[in-house]
């Protein structure tokens, strides 16, 4: 197996840290050595993730605190209390997320249409899939920008989940944040600075997916697949890679980086397809459902 980044000074905030993919990459970072401020609006399932840590052999490299993300007072906070309390901030992980089961618990069966769901659920879903990414982002930013170096990490979904139809507004809420990384990766070149995403790379054994919808769970994919690339994408190998996705299960943690890495990515918002529309040219295929 390839050597694991050490992620020796590195801090990260990871959203979504009490459970599914956020808890992977969380517990990645720290095994990896860095200082992780994880981050959940349900407090108690950041216990797991602390006692897994511990048990990791990471005691005291992860510090938990109860976030809103849609909160702009919390995300300033959050990040004031990564330096005061770990000692600075090099990384943030945008992972927190409300799925379509969250709209209705048989959303997976039974597809809503789009004008059928509660629109106070439908801007929850908005609020904490995009604004929360961007004031966090908001937050993050000036301290990433001063120390000259810092990494983004936004998780999205694939290009079909965005525009299948019954999956409104979940898919057009990871479209939103897959093209709003596209533009801050633009805004933060030759910053030292970058922002990437990372994907599992389909359906995942998380929350998201309730028990009873019809999926194979041994089919799902594992959030472990999340925690190579992220330690990667946080450590100093990945400098000058900005404006890129990275799909977790195509990454084989067991290749050397180089090889892994270019398995696994493409450039953030399939640019290849907005080509081809401009043209009038045939859609490149094989991209358009990682």
């Amino acid at each position: 197996m390839a050597a694991t980044p050490d992620l020796t000074g590195k801090i990260v905030i990871v959203t979504g840290a009490g459970s599914g993919l956020g808890q992977a990459m969380a517990l990645g970072l720290v095994t990896a050595g860095a200082g992780v401020l994880a981050l959940d609006v349900a407090g108690d399932r950041l216990q797991e993730t602390e006692r897994e840590a511990k048990a990791a052999g990471a005691a005291g490299r992860l510090l938990p605190l109860a976030v809103d993300v849609r909160s702009e007072h919390s995300c300033i906070a959050a990040v004031a209390t990564a330096k005061d309390k770990l000692g600075g901030l090099t990384g943030l992980v945008n992972c927190a997320g409300l799925g379509p089961a969250y709209l209705s618990p048989d959303a997976f069966e039974k597809p809503p249409k789009f004008w059928e769901p509660d629109p106070v659920r439908w801007w929850d879903i908005m609020d904490v899939n995009v604004r929360g990414p961007f004031l966090l982002a908001r937050a993050a930013m000036p301290h990433l920008l001063a120390s000259g170096w810092g990494r983004v990490v936004n998780v999205t979904t694939s290009f079909n989940t965005m525009i299948r139809a019954g999956q409104m507004p979940y898919g057009q809420s990871k479209a939103a944040l897959e093209a709003a990384s596209a533009s801050w990766s633009e805004d933060v070149r030759g910053t030292g600075v970058s922002v990437n995403i990372l994907v599992p790379g389909g359906a995942a054994d998380t929350r998201l997916v309730p028990e009873g919808s019809p999926f194979d769970r041994a089919k799902l994919v594992k959030p472990v697949v999340m925690a190579a690339p992220i330690v990667w994408l946080m450590s100093n190998l990945s400098d000058g890679t900005n404006g890129m996705r990275f799909v977790g299960n195509k990454w084989d943690p067991a290749k050397p980086w180089q090889e892994a890495m270019q398995v696994s990515s493409g450039p953030i918002a399939w640019p290849d397809l907005a080509a081809a529309a401009a043209t009038g040219q045939p859609k490149p295929a094989g991209r358009a459902g990682i």
